[in-house]
Parts: structure tokens; C-alpha cells; sequence
């Protein structure tokens, strides 16, 4: 393989590695919203799965243990959005903002805490061997495609599969429609018997799980080093929060969506490797400050939001109830 597609292969391969903790924040999201529930707190959510989920496979040696722990730990944070906004009519506003809070208060409080006795990932062995790419056979021999697509760890295709099962779920299921029911008219559901606060706790833990592990990925990602002033998340919670705008609240159209930020957000790191491989065509790369490459994920999500907010596209899928508390004796 030629030096520059070599690099132009790495290139793909990472926009997917690095980037796959956004689907699991927008499925996850997504997931939440179709309750009609908006939560906020997707960065908090995904730090605390991270964070726990990192400790539990550590001491377990077990990636199964680490994605267990961080789908409850982030499962909890979902709960107490449920308990504050269904329960107890809180604006989801503020208790999204607060569990972002929350959770990221506790993500330093206990790295902090551990100090000198936090483990490192190398001596959890399985953990390592759990996160190591899986080729699949045949189709990671396909040129730059098979590097880049099909030779990834286990929790970039389980991240795909959560994605399609989602959508399946949402579209073809009777709970699933129920519950997109729920997220569009709550007191119409309940005249017919759905149980609506059921349906809330039940969607609201899942799809904060869901996020946690994408935190639960970051950490592995990053070798679980821990910063005393740097978290793992880093703003995917927040991106993951406009990419369900983006995906249109489908799931499947947010694999796309990850693909799409995903490139913005590695191109901060290869604009000098692909720049230098392909010199006559993309050597302009090397004329852009690094500070826009930085914030260009985050300009992103500001046009998309804007975006969103300007063009009421037809066909829309966000919820009609999205945002609103649902009290039962004002139906």
C-alpha cells in the first residue's frame, strides 16, 4: 500500500474509532426523547458510565463486567432524571443542566479520591484483549475499506447493532410504537391504558444506559488515564445532543450523523498527514490555524442547532411532547 493512501486509510479507520462514543449518546438520546423527555445531562450521564464502568472492568479484568457497570451506573442517572422530571414535575431543563453537573462532579471526585491507588488499564489484561480490533473475515481484506470499516474492536459493531435494534425497536415493535406515542401524546396514550409512567422509567434508564456506554468507550479509548482537569467525555455529550436533530430522531440516520462529525473532529489530526501525502490537492490543509480544526465540531453543532431551529423541515421526528411534564389530571 502507497504511503498516501495509507495515510488516507488511517484516516477513515479513525473517524470511526474515535468517534463511535457519539452514536451511543445520540441512540441513547434519541431513545430518551422519544419518551418525550429532553435530557441535557448527556455529558454527565456518559462520565459517570465512564468512569464506573473503567473501575468495575479494572477490577474485574472483564470487558462484560465494565459495559454491565457503566449501562446501570449511567441506568441511575437516568432513574434520577425520571424521579425529578416525571415524579416530581422538575423543568427538564435545569435537571438535565444538573445532572451534567452531577455527573461530572463525580467523575473527578472519585478519580481525585483514588489518587495514587487509580489502575491502570494495562494490568487488566482481558480488558485490553476485550477492546483489541476484531478483523471480520473476508471483508477487512477490501482495499482502504476493509482497514477502515471492518477491522474495529467489539464495541465499535455492538455500537451499529445497538443502533439498527433501536430503530427495529422503535418502528416495528409494539412497545416501540407505544412509546413513540407516549413521546408524541401522552394524555391520548394514557386514555387507552398505556402506562405512561412506566414507559417513561423504563426508556428513560435504557437510553441513559445506552450513553453510559459510550462514556464506558471513551475510557477504554483513552487507556484509562485519568486528568485531574480533563475529562474523557470532552463535549461528546453535547455534540451527541445535537446529532439527534441532525439524524432526524433516527437512530440509524445517526450511524451517518457519526460519520459526518466524526470527520470534522479527526480532521483536526490529519490535516498535516493528508495535506502531506496528497500535496497538489488538499495542501491548503497546512494554511488553516489549528484552533478552527479544534473548534470546528463544536461550530458544527452551533450551524446544526441554528439550523434546525430556522428550517421545520416536514417529516420531522421530533416528538410533539418533547420537553413537556406530563401531569395526568390536566388531560
Amino acid at each position: 500500500m502507497s504511503e498516501p493512501i495509507h495515510v488516507f486509510t488511517l484516516f477513515l479507520f479513525n473517524i470511526v474509532l474515535v468517534n463511535i462514543p457519539l452514536l451511543y449518546g445520540t441512540v441513547g438520546e434519541i431513545v430518551v426523547e422519544k419518551a418525550g423527555s429532553l435530557d441535557l445531562g448527556v455529558e454527565g450521564t456518559m462520565a459517570v458510565g465512564a468512569i464506573f464502568g473503567y473501575l468495575a472492568g479494572c477490577a474485574a479484568n472483564s470487558l462484560l463486567v465494565g459495559l454491565a457497570v457503566s449501562f446501570l451506573a449511567a441506568g441511575l442517572c437516568g432513574m434520577l432524571f425520571a424521579l425529578l422530571t416525571v415524579s416530581l414535575q422538575a423543568n427538564q431543563n435545569v435537571t438535565g443542566l444538573t445532572i451534567t453537573t452531577f455527573g461530572l462532579g463525580l467523575y473527578f471526585f472519585v478519580g481525585k479520591g483514588l489518587g495514587a491507588d487509580w489502575p491502570a488499564m494495562t494490568g487488566a489484561d482481558a480488558l485490553v484483549k476485550g477492546f483489541s480490533a476484531i478483523e471480520l473475515p473476508l471483508l477487512s481484506r477490501l482495499p482502504i475499506l476493509g482497514k477502515a470499516v471492518f477491522s474495529h474492536n467489539l464495541l465499535v459493531y455492538l455500537g451499529i447493532a445497538v443502533a439498527v435494534l433501536v430503530w427495529w425497536y422503535l418502528n416495528f415493535t409494539k412497545t416501540g410504537l407505544r412509546l413513540r406515542a407516549v413521546g408524541e401524546n401522552p394524555g391520548a396514550a394514557d386514555s387507552v391504558g398505556v402506562n405512561i409512567l412506566l414507559y417513561k422509567y423504563v426508556h428513560l434508564i435504557a437510553g441513559s444506559g445506552i450513553m453510559g456506554l459510550g462514556g464506558f468507550y471513551m475510557a477504554l479509548y483513552m487507556s484509562g488515564s485519568f486528568e485531574g482537569s480533563n475529562c474523557w467525555i470532552n463535549g461528546y455529550g453535547w455534540i451527541a445532543i445535537a446529532l439527534v436533530i441532525f439524524a432526524n430522531w433516527n437512530p440509524v440516520m445517526a450511524i451517518l450523523g457519526t460519520l459526518v462529525f466524526g470527520f470534522f473532529n479527526t480532521l483536526q489530526i490529519y490535516s498535516g498527514p493528508l495535506a502531506g501525502a496528497f500535496p497538489a490537492s488538499l495542501g491548503w490543509l497546512n494554511s488553516i490555524p489549528p484552533q478552527l480544526y479544534k473548534a470546528l465540531p463544536f461550530l458544527i453543532t452551533a450551524i446544526v442547532l441554528v439550523g434546525s431551529s430556522i428550517w421545520k423541515r416536514e417529516g420531522s421526528g421530533q416528538p410533539a411532547a418533547l420537553g413537556l411534564n406530563y401531569f395526568r389530571e390536566e388531560r
